[in-house]
């Protein structure tokens, strides 16, 4: 395929503010099979998909699949507004300075680079979104009551020091650099194949096939990290928690290895339908700036 002319340059302000706005929208539909993900991986026992949301409606009724969701959209409003604004920008500098598209390992290491950026911003949500995803299935006793996540962050100030909203940093990131190259390099060169090899336009079709394909690649790549990063930020320690090794390693003693992909489908039937949301979601919002404000026709990435 040839390369098109280049395009007008979007704004900063705008790719941070719609890669935030994408990622919000998203997590409002996919935000339950996150709660179920995450009841899953903090349990030592066996369960499944059908089981843990039996448990949920049976005994905490189907409300509790939101639970946590104000820090579900506080960490997109953070986390992707940073990974994703930065990964759009970073790809609006390459097309200004270059012709031909970015190969493999350039995309790699704008995802990388966005991806542990924004972790770090997002950590303190990511963890007020954990207890308050999997606090449901504690005793009544042990059960932490976040209001909000508002509440979250000034209770694990003011219980655990403010350190403790970057608990399991090196875990959080370690997965986001996986993620967001599994994710978005994957995405932008899948798509880039899927419409050479078939002859397919920019479209939703190509954006949702090549979408799914990044988020089941994303889903395999992530989940030690994922399963790490949980459990070391539901832990109630005071000090210095472990680290990702040991928690790895004892993971695979105990449980076996397989547990290191404990509450994979869910964990996909979260991260591919919010891929292929957020991506879409940001690509049309782009393609109707360019249009409506920007004055181009038939306007792409």
């Amino acid at each position: 395929m040839s390369e098109p002319e280049k395009k007008k340059p979007l704004p900063p302000a705008f790719t941070f503010l719609n890669a935030g706005f994408s990622g919000m929208l998203a997590t409002c539909f996919v935000h339950p099979m996150d709660v179920v993900k995450n009841r899953m991986q903090v349990q030592k026992e066996k369960a499944s998909i059908g089981s843990v949301i039996g448990d949920i409606v049976k005994n905490e009724g189907i409300l509790k699949f939101y639970s946590g969701l104000s820090a579900g959209l506080v960490r997109q409003a953070t986390y992707t507004t940073v990974r994703l604004g930065i990964y759009n920008q970073l790809q609006e500098y390459w097309r200004q300075s270059h012709t031909g598209k970015p190969n493999f390992g350039t995309l790699a290491l704008m995802a990388g680079i966005a991806g542990s950026m924004g972790a770090f911003v997002g950590t303190p949500a990511e963890v007020a979104l954990v207890r308050m995803a999997t606090d449901g299935r504690l005793p009544k006793e042990q059960r932490r009551n976040y209001k909000n996540v508002f509440h979250a962050f000034a209770t694990i100030i003011k219980d655990e020091g403010v350190l403790a909203l970057w608990r399991g940093t090196v875990a959080t990131m370690g997965r986001a650099i996986v993620v967001n190259i599994s994710q978005l390099a994957t995405y932008s060169q899948a798509k880039f194949l899927i419409a050479s090899k078939l002859n397919m336009e920019d479209s939703i079709k190509l954006h949702f096939l090549a979408s799914m394909l990044s988020g089941f690649l994303t889903t395999f790549n992530s989940m030690p990290f994922d399963i790490a990063k949980t459990r070391i930020q539901t832990m109630k320690t005071v000090g210095k928690p472990p680290g990702i090794i040991s928690v790895l390693m004892s993971t695979m003693k105990n449980e076996g290895i397989a547990a290191l992909w404990k509450g994979f489908w869910p964990t996909y039937c979260r991260i591919g339908p919010h891929t292929v949301l957020t991506l879409v979601i940001n690509e049309q919002i782009v393609r109707l700036f360019r249009r409506y404000v920007q004055g181009e026709n038939g306007a792409s990435k």
